[in-house]
């Protein structure tokens, strides 16, 4: 074996038998650290970043090496997903009146719906909730959820709504005034 790989017997007996160099047990003892630190700032921090959150809990090294074991680690930090608009406020579509005027107060149910739409971000992308609140005991009636928020996403929501609670004539279905619910008036 030691001719195949060129070396001497002598040489190949005490690297087997040698000790732990100090640089490979402090690099160990780093990667520990470093995967922790990774875990506890919810795979988020830069190699710099990270360089300060280990200096802040008393761990000794360089940006440098802390870049060095990461790559080596295969450790990446997530991307923040970026904000993105989501309400068309100068759109020229007709908007019903608002004929709740801020009156909250029901005294049956099915009367009164609220609906709106919300974001959440997922590992995946933005998620799209549009949800129909009854206002007399704040019962979800209806939601929809989708990649995109469109028309049909609102749509779909009430559709839902009405065929859970099979409402009577005279329902107020409330919605603020943004490009999405102004759609289906």
């Amino acid at each position: 074996m030691c001719r195949a790989f060129d070396v001497s017997e002598s040489g190949f007996h005490a690297q087997r038998t040698r000790p732990v160099c100090k640089r490979k047990q402090e690099n160990t003892r780093l990667e520990i650290e470093i995967l922790a630190a990774h875990q506890r700032t919810r795979e988020t921090y830069s190699a710099e970043r990270l360089h300060h959150d280990l200096a802040d809990h008393g761990v000794q090294t360089t940006p440098y090496r802390v870049r060095t074991l990461r790559k080596k680690l295969g450790l990446r930090c997530k991307q923040k997903l970026k904000f993105k608009a989501t309400t068309d406020s100068k759109h020229h579509l007709p908007v019903a009146p608002n004929i709740l005027n801020r009156e909250f107060a029901v005294n049956a149910p099915d009367k009164v719906w609220v609906s709106d739409i919300t974001y959440i971000p997922t590992d995946e992308g933005w998620l799209y909730l549009a949800g129909v609140k009854d206002l007399f005991n704040g019962e979800l009636v209806g939601y929809a959820m989708n990649e995109r928020m469109t028309r049909s996403l609102v749509i779909q929501a009430l559709f839902r709504a009405t065929a859970k609670k099979h409402p009577d004539k005279g329902l107020i279905a409330h919605s603020d005034s943004k490009n999405t619910c102004t759609r289906f008036q």
